[in-house]
């Protein structure tokens, strides 16, 4: 049997020496009956072809509201982009027209979303769901898109995938749900794909499996990834660079090995050394102490300071700048050098 295979509209070239997704100097603020939340203050980051970068924090540090920005589907009201840029392939996204964005918009850039049970509609079956995309967007005729849909389930691992299309989501397990989500952000062969905290409300051992899919589906399928979480655990087998937000700023970047060896942010080895470790047996967890801030009364200085064990004066007065540590490392930190002696101690 030949099966259909979908054929995407030709993307531009990534220009010479050029970064296949960047996001610069983004700013992005809610404006609500309240005050004005500044929820991303200046973030910048960038993804290379066949990479993985994981983007950590906790929730409330900017980490989704920023792929929403690249995927253009904030709300808006209540949400406003200030300023910034957000290059795919050297083209600004942020200047193109609603309908140039759609063409980008799941077929260049997917995105998987945290809650699988809410995404998926509670009243179609999957395959009809996962068809829909390939019937609206590449033309299949409704044969052809079934055909494709049970392709996709079995790449994305699904047993008995053919007769398994005419089930509802609440017939899927949770990691089945999330491989479905899988599957429908695969359907028109992007090139980047944004996993917003893929294996949320997952147990252990299913989260493994999801991560293990997604790291062979990148390289399997040749695309670039953005990680979205929340847990250093879950990223150290799978990314190749680590960009940790906290207040809606990028507060260190660095390859994984780096940064796992000897963060340079507080706010990073605060997180680090609050994972149990099986040597740590008996002993007390470590804990960051306070809560994120406000963001409609973000912290003067460096909006850590509250909670860093590390501030000083000018970390209130004075909003660091990013250090640079050498190959590609930075931390935005007053005391960067310190903090990474400290840790590799």
């Amino acid at each position: 049997m030949t099966h259909s295979v979908v054929q995407p509209t030709p993307a531009s070239p990534t220009p010479e020496g050029g970064h296949l997704l960047e996001v610069r100097d983004l700013h992005v603020e809610f404006r609500t009956g309240e005050g004005v939340a500044k929820v991303i203050n200046g973030v910048s980051y960038h993804l290379d072809a066949g990479e993985t970068l994981a983007v950590l924090g906790e929730s409330g540090s900017g980490k989704s509201v920023t792929a929403q920005a690249i995927m253009g589907i904030l709300d808006t009201p209540p949400a406003v982009i200030r300023s910034g840029e957000i290059r795919y392939r050297g083209r600004d996204l942020l200047s193109q027209s609603e309908e140039e964005r759609r063409q980008v918009r799941g077929k260049e850039i997917a995105m998987i979303f945290q809650d699988a049970l809410s995404a998926l509609n509670p009243t179609f079956p999957v395959g009809w769901q996962i068809g829909e995309t390939l019937r609206q967007r590449a033309g299949m005729s409704r044969g052809d898109a079934r055909r494709r849909a049970v392709e996709l389930m079995d790449l994305v691992k699904i047993p008995a995938a053919a007769k398994r299309l005419g089930d509802y989501p609440h017939q899927f397990s949770g990691g089945m749900r999330q491989r479905v989500m899988i599957a429908m952000a695969l359907a028109m062969d992007p090139k980047v794909l944004i996993a917003d905290e893929p294996t949320t409300a997952l147990d252990v051992t299913v989260q493994a499996q999801i991560m293990d899919l997604l790291a062979d589906l990148r390289r399997d399928l040749d695309m670039a990834m953005i990680l979205i979480t929340h847990d250093l655990g879950v990223v150290a087998g799978v990314a190749d660079r680590i960009a940790v937000m906290y207040a809606g700023r990028i507060v260190e970047h660095a390859d994984v090995r780096s940064l796992y060896r000897a963060p340079a942010h507080p706010y990073t080895k605060g997180l680090l050394e609050s994972i149990p470790r099986m040597d740590q047996r008996g002993q007390k967890l470590s804990t960051i102490r306070g809560l994120p801030p406000n963001l409609m009364r973000i912290p003067s200085g460096c909006p850590f300071h509250p909670r860093c064990p590390y501030a000083q004066q000018v970390c209130v007065d004075v909003v660091p700048h990013d250090l640079v540590l050498g190959d590609g490392r930075t931390s935005a930190c007053h005391f960067a050098q310190e903090v990474r002696d400290d840790s590799a101690r």
